[in-house]
């Protein structure tokens, strides 16, 4: 539904006459355009471009991206997403010349500063994972997950194993089925019990001599630390199969507990989200793997190496590597904010990252649980999952009808109906960098919404230039362009 207010196109502002800039003659010779470009390649007329002044361009463009939300501007409770505040310091140390203006195909001695900062990240990953060698190359948590699970069939194969299955969780991230997919398994769902973590007895009737690898996120997508991890490596271990940790939570964890210690084989970072970097419209991300000793050889070629004199090098020595799975070395950028981080930090900086994630967390639950119930648990570890289930049954109210209405003040919509063990799902993730006030208001917004009259929310946002949108027509039948009435 448009509203009348909405920001005109540039076709509309049009004015015949009006320029951007004024070029000088040209001082070529002209020629005949047919010489230039045949017939049959022209359109019949000229592109119909707008005409307007460069205050018009620039002060349109300028109110548009005031109406974006973004994470300088606004809260984004995304659960699982981790959409946090990014450091502008890393921002500026990212960009500087001597690392964002290399070129992959320099000769490796004239990239002794990048390749330094590289090694030093894989080294922090491996000690922060409790695990022994890291590659940097993934470009993002879904394809480290791919990476991940195709060292692990390269592993077994290598051992003579045919283990054709991947146990996945009923609450795990829908990539997790999707890439085991890709790399050649079969996924086998495990049931959540009513606590919202690993049903143990599923669990042990669907391993098998045929399972590769048990995919877990723990803390889960629920926010729940499963507590039952070291028996589960246990039996995994007993026969031959591999434990893999989705690192998308690993903000709850950092510096408290690492991965390997719980039994951990191998697991993807989400360094955009948990080590600070910018996320979201599709990118840029990264998604280094950590691994233990029996699989790193196994491990994407080049890894960063260092000789005994000091210097650096790209080793693309590693007879049993699996191969490239991206361009160059990785996305550097990213990697770079997630070095800066890591180092700004330090160990005890990383922990109190944890720390203040789970108490955000628990802080926001604590306010809202009253109304919106949070099926598993009273407490979480970094997020929770509460539920509109209620308000649907009994008003009509539905959690997409509240994340709508959440623009209206200010702040983007949780993570909804997702994970589909929780009906009506609210998935909220507050992070650890927002403030008491900031949670204090979007909780009042939370206990507002669920008071105000159905059909109000059924139209919601009211605030925006367009309001309802139709979600599955936009996604089957898109329009991406605009044509002239």
């Amino acid at each position: 539904m448009y509203k009348l207010d909405q920001t005109p196109l540039l076709f509309e502002s049009s004015r015949p006459g009006r320029a951007t800039a004024i070029l000088p003659a040209a001082d070529v010779p002209d020629r005949p355009l047919d010489d230039v470009i045949p017939r049959a390649h022209r359109a019949a007329d000229s592109p119909a471009l707008p005409e307007l002044s460069e205050l018009d361009v620039v002060r349109h463009y300028t109110n548009l991206s005031a109406l974006n939300m973004a994470i300088d501007a606004n809260f984004y409770p995304l659960g699982s997403c981790t959409m946090k505040y990014n450091p502008k310091r890393n921002e500026r140390l990212a960009g500087l010349p001597g690392l964002g203006a290399q070129h992959p195909y320099q000769d490796d001695d004239t990239l002794q500063g990048l390749l330094a900062i590289l090694y030093e990240l894989q080294d922090d990953l491996a000690e922060i994972a409790g695990l022994h060698a890291v590659s940097l190359q993934p470009a993002a948590g879904a394809q480290g997950e791919l990476t991940a699970l195709l060292v692990a069939a390269a592993y077994f194969r290598d051992r003579g194993e045919k283990r054709t299955q991947v146990l996945v969780p009923d609450s795990s991230h829908g990539t997790n089925p999707a890439s085991a997919h890709l790399a050649g398994f079969e996924a086998v769902t495990i049931n959540s019990n009513g606590c919202g973590i690993v049903d143990l007895a599923d669990f042990r009737a669907k391993l098998s001599d045929r399972t590769a690898v048990f995919m877990i996120t723990n803390p889960n997508t629920v926010g729940l630390f499963d507590p039952q991890i070291g028996e589960i490596s246990r039996l995994l271990h007993d026969c031959g199969a591999q434990l893999y940790l989705d690192g998308a939570n690993m903000n709850a964890i950092l510096g408290i507990v690492r991965p390997g210690d719980m039994g951990v084989d191998l697991m993807h970072y989400n360094p955009h989200k948990t080590f600070s970097g910018p996320h979201g419209g599709g990118g840029p991300g990264a998604g280094p793997i950590a691994v233990r000793d029996h699989l790193a050889p196994y491990l994407p070629a080049p890894l960063v190496g260092r000789h005994p004199d000091g210097t650096y090098f790209l080793d693309h020595d590693r007879p049993k590597t699996i191969g490239r799975v991206r361009a160059f070395f990785g996305n550097t950028g990213v990697l770079f904010r997630a070095y800066c981080y890591i180092r700004s930090q330090g160990p005890e900086g990383l922990k109190r990252v944890a720390q203040h994630a789970v108490l955000n967390a628990n802080y926001l639950l604590t306010l809202i649980k009253d109304v919106y119930p949070v099926p598993f648990g009273t407490r979480c570890m970094h997020e929770f999952v509460a539920s509109a289930r209620t308000l649907a049954k009994d008003r009509g109210i539905r959690a997409m009808d509240i994340g709508k209405r959440l623009i209206d003040f200010n702040f983007h919509a949780p993570t909804v109906y997702f994970p589909l063990i929780v009906p009506e799902a609210l998935m909220i993730e507050p992070t650890e960098t927002e403030s008491r006030e900031t949670l204090d208001a979007f909780a009042r917004a939370l206990r507002q919404i669920s008071t105000e009259d159905p059909e109000f929310l059924h139209n919601a946002p009211h605030t925006t230039p367009v309001s309802r949108l139709d979600e599955v027509k936009a996604a089957k039948t898109p329009v991406l362009k605009w044509q002239p009435e």
